[in-house]
């Protein structure tokens, strides 16, 4: 299981946003490169990287920053955040990405997704975010009436390498994953499933790492690595 720090980017730089709220924002670097690097350099071989201003303005508006990480960190990174067409998909490949992360696309268009993984194998990963169960899309500013599982099984033997898996009521509050929804995704599908939103400590990992023998292939988590609350090391050798 993968320990996968976030490094989320708002107007150039890196913070942390409370369920998803882009007023609700804590502030950490001034240069998010930097923060990956710390990462990386503790023992991360993945970075996830949120355009968050692309999230909500449905497009690319952070392209300097994620060109640092990428070039700065050594290690592979993935991006999400307002990817919405090949041209945006093939853009983050030149630029040496390792997997782009679809979000609302992948409700509004599928078979789009399933086009894409098949141009780039292995290298496409589905986020999904749920309120309440729901998938929820625009930057989290719209609930859907299809279920986190629903979506997630278009995608079988499509090429999707992955899905991202976050809970709403849990990003950024540090009060554990939702453990329980996770399972079930990650045991209605054989794609390897993330886990995000609410991880606050190494227990959080333990519990991750043993349900669904071992399905849940990674945790992505932010807030709690940036409050020095929970150990990237630590969490690493747990996850292992």
């Amino acid at each position: 299981m993968l320990i996968v720090p976030a490094v989320d980017i708002k107007q150039g730089k890196c913070v942390r946003l409370l369920q998803g709220e882009m007023d609700k924002e804590t502030l950490y670097s001034d240069r998010p490169a930097d923060m990956a690097a710390r990462w990386a350099a503790e023992g991360a071989t993945l970075i996830h990287v949120v355009d968050l201003d692309g999230a909500f303005e449905k497009g690319v508006r952070n392209p300097e920053p994620i060109r640092e990480i990428v070039r700065d960190s050594g290690v592979d990174v993935q991006v999400g955040g307002g990817i919405r067409d090949a041209e945006t998909v093939e853009m983050y490949m030149d630029m040496g990405v390792s997997r782009v992360v679809i979000g609302s696309v992948a409700l509004y268009d599928p078979e789009f997704v399933k086009r894409i993984s098949q141009r780039f194998p292995g290298r496409i990963v589905v986020g999904i975010d749920a309120r309440d169960g729901m998938v929820a899309v625009e930057g989290w500013s719209r609930t859907s009436t299809m279920s986190a599982a629903q979506l997630a099984m278009q995608f079988e033997s499509s090429g999707v390498c992955a899905i991202n898996f976050t809970d709403i009521s849990r990003d950024g509050m540090q009060t554990g994953p939702n453990i329980e929804e996770t399972a079930s995704l990650a045991d209605a599908v054989d794609i390897p499933v993330f886990a995000s939103g609410g991880v606050s400590s190494l227990e959080d990992i333990r519990e991750l790492k043993s349900v669904t023998n071992g399905k849940i292939a990674g945790v992505i988590t932010g807030k709690a690595l940036y409050e020095g609350r929970l150990d990237l090391g630590e969490a690493i050798k747990i996850a292992r």
